[in-house]
């Protein structure tokens, strides 16, 4: 299956528009693996959960199949950047405590990704996968941005992010499932940055390519009447789509 690239072209948006991920997500990951000596951050982009999960690992090794995504990554002691397929890469069998992958299975072959994260994986390591969605300000907010952008834009997804949308209930993993947190990002943005997060959604620049940017400029003064002072601050609200499993070798060449 070939790489599929939609973010290179606009990377360094891409890393400074992206919401964090709460640090509760990274306690429980370490809390669940059976050591800390070593993590693979798989399609790590601009390397943001990868300079969280160094605050629980020794060695942190964050991969990308995109050089402008490796070239934007933030450094951070303790964390190795390379570029490298999901389904492929360099590391030796059994090298790592937990693989992460954030915002990005959906892009996946998904049976080739999963031998070689049983691969790579120590015996009782743990597998873990997020992603994020859809946001809530307010119901007033809600439906301006659903009627504006949301609908606008439907048809400019690539079909793989219905997995996510899906809360990744469809993948099928070869690991024994670990109950996870219900947890979600809160962001207390502006309404620039909020439309700066949206402006970076591959469905966004997908649409603007084809019909031109009038679409979104008319949704920005739509939304601005219902948001108020463009300085202002309001919560903006995703829920967080996580599974986790535990590699217990069973059948795997590690």
């Amino acid at each position: 299956m070939a790489f599929i690239d939609l973010f290179s072209d606009n990377a360094a948006l891409y890393a400074s528009a992206r919401p964090h991920y709460p640090a509760a997500l990274f306690d429980f990951i370490a809390s669940v693996a059976p050591a800390a000596r070593s993590v693979w951050d798989c399609a790590t982009g601009n390397g943001q959960a990868a300079v969280s999960l160094a605050r629980h690992f020794d060695a942190v090794y964050a991969t990308d199949p995109s050089s402008e995504q490796i070239a934007n990554a933030v450094p951070c002691k303790g964390v190795e950047y390379s570029i490298q397929q999901a389904e492929s890469t360099s590391f030796a069998n059994a090298s790592f405590d937990a693989v992460c992958v954030a915002q990005a299975l959906h892009w996946f072959d998904l049976p080739t990704f999963f031998r070689e994260a049983q691969r790579v994986m120590k015996p009782h390591g743990v597998f873990a996968a997020w992603g994020y969605a859809w946001f809530t300000v307010s119901p007033e907010f809600d439906a301006v941005f659903k009627c504006h952008i949301l609908d606008v834009i439907a048809a400019d997804w690539a079909p793989q992010n219905a997995l996510l949308w899906r809360a990744y209930k469809d993948v099928n993993m070869p690991f024994d499932l670990i109950l996870a947190p219900t947890l979600r990002i809160e962001e207390s943005w502006t309404l620039h940055q909020l439309l700066a997060y949206v402006h970076s959604w591959s469905a966004t620049r997908r649409c603007i390519a084809r019909n031109g940017a009038a679409f979104f400029n008319q949704a920005e003064l739509r939304l601005s009447q219902c948001w108020g002072s463009p300085d202002s601050r309001d919560t903006v609200v995703m829920p967080i789509h996580l599974v986790v499993g535990a590699h217990h070798n069973r059948g795997s060449k590690s």
